[in-house]
């Protein structure tokens, strides 16, 4: 492919994990947005990689704070970080935004929860925090909330009644609904359910790797057939070993496309674009990080001490680079693969937020 085409993460992360502030808060539970190092490098590196936008994650996904208040303090947070960047940075509000992100070289920042539980018992929270700039709702991390069962929760139940409430409410505010994370039954349900197409912006196949994390035939093919979008991450659980190469995230992404069909599948590859740097003192703060993880109940089934959570031959600012490289000696044409990188998810984008 002669020239880079439009990218886009559907899940990732503006972090430089070498800075001291954010090497410190590794091995913690949760980190916060104030803990993050959206510095220089940071930005140099998400230039580099040629990606145009990414979804971030801000506000409440475990912990003991109060999920409400400190979800609007993580707005808060990434406002003063955008308005900090203005060269560099661009809050993405619509479809439009991540073309203008491109055409003027800067970073598109997808406003993103990984868990709903900051809405509360109050559905009109969805419309302050869609005033705010959030685009993308998580129904559920891992394990159940009082929206549906994460992947974790054993008993399956699919969407409460509340839930269900909630959907009609993002739906109403044109925001994503995102089953990544999500019971089966849940997934199914809220896709069913939707009147806007949903998503799973960072999965795998279980049909390739037998884990919670990743998404069945069925939830893949109905999301697609509905009109949503499924991005394929780069993460531990491609392989039930939990050591995930390039070529698995090759073979999900080709799985993804076979079910899904060429026009739903994407990238979220929950990660940074910048490197670590150190990763022996980076795997000593892993050992403690997964520990607390396990003890709060929040991990999902294939997190060891031992597995990365990133890919280690497809990291850095050539991560996607060398995906497009792998697609192409895959096979993939240069359309197929431009729709996969970045075209998929903003007509989805569009599909669900305007144009």
């Amino acid at each position: 492919m002669t020239r880079t085409p439009l990218i886009v993460n559907a899940l990732g992360q503006l972090d430089n994990p070498n800075a001291p502030h954010s090497a410190e808060a590794a091995s913690e539970l949760n980190q916060s947005s104030e803990q993050l190092s959206v510095d220089a490098r940071a930005v140099a590196d998400a230039h580099a990689s040629g990606m145009t936008a990414v979804n971030i994650t801000l506000g409440y996904t475990m912990g003991d704070m109060p999920p409400y208040e400190h979800t609007l303090h993580e707005l808060d947070v990434w406002d003063g970080i955008i308005r900090d960047n203005p060269d560099d940075l661009l809050l993405v509000r619509t479809a439009a935004d991540i073309r203008r992100a491109r055409a003027e070289h800067r970073i598109g920042v997808i406003y993103g929860f990984q868990n709903a539980v900051a809405v509360g018992e109050d559905t009109g929270r969805i419309a302050t925090f869609a005033e705010r700039g959030v685009r993308v709702v998580q129904l559920t991390y891992n394990q159940a909330n009082h929206i549906g069962d994460g992947s974790m929760a054993p008993e399956n139940r699919g969407l409460t009644p509340f839930g269900r409430e909630v959907v009609e409410a993002l739906n109403e505010q044109h925001l994503m609904v995102d089953l990544s994370h999500s019971g089966e039954r849940t997934c199914l349900e809220a896709t069913r359910l939707s009147r806007e197409p949903a998503s799973v912006n960072h999965t795998g196949c279980r049909a390739l790797a037998d884990l919670p994390r990743n998404k069945t035939d069925e939830e893949l093919r109905l999301v697609a057939e509905r009109g949503g979008f499924v991005g394929i991450y780069f993460m531990p659980f491609l392989n039930v070993s939990g050591h995930a190469s390039a070529t698995d995230v090759v073979d999900h992404i080709a799985h993804a496309v076979n079910v899904c069909g060429e026009d739903a599948v994407g990238i979220g590859t929950d990660g940074s674009v910048t490197s670590i740097d150190d990763l022996d003192a980076y795997r000593e703060q892993l050992v403690e990080h997964v520990a607390q993880r396990q003890a709060a109940g929040v991990s999902a089934a294939g997190e060891r001490a031992d597995t990365l959570p990133f890919v280690i031959d497809l990291r850095g600012v050539d991560q996607f680079r060398e995906l497009i490289r792998l697609l192409e000696k895959r096979g993939f044409g240069s359309e197929r693969i431009e729709k996969i990188m970045g075209r998929n998810f903003l007509e989805y984008a569009g599909r669900v937020w305007g144009a």
